[in-house]
């Protein structure tokens, strides 16, 4: 299975939401909370076994990051995973929270 990162899709639930990446019968996420208008938490990241290795985790969050650019929210990456990922990508520094 190759990793195709225009499979994530956005589902906004208002104060909640998360970015899904399907295929193959398997679903992997990345759950987010709204904080006001300017900010949003990234609790929690799941990618199952079968994406692992593949760059899924890192494209969900990806998808994050080009989102609060074009909508001028910084990110507070709570989820460990998140957290990691913003230290290997310094080009994401403009728009974490501090």
């Amino acid at each position: 299975m190759t990793f195709d990162p225009s499979r994530i899709h956005l589902e906004d639930l208002g104060g909640k939401g998360r970015y899904v990446y399907a295929a193959d019968g398997e679903k992997a996420e990345m759950t987010f909370t709204r904080i006001g208008t300017s900010q949003i938490i990234i609790d929690h990241t799941e990618v199952p076994t079968p994406f692992r290795g593949q760059g899924v985790g890192e494209g969900l969050v990806a998808h994050a990051v080009e989102a609060a650019r074009k909508d001028g929210v910084k990110i507070r990456p709570l989820c460990p995973f998140a957290a990691a990922q913003f230290r290997r990508h310094p080009e994401w520094q403009d728009v974490l929270a501090r």
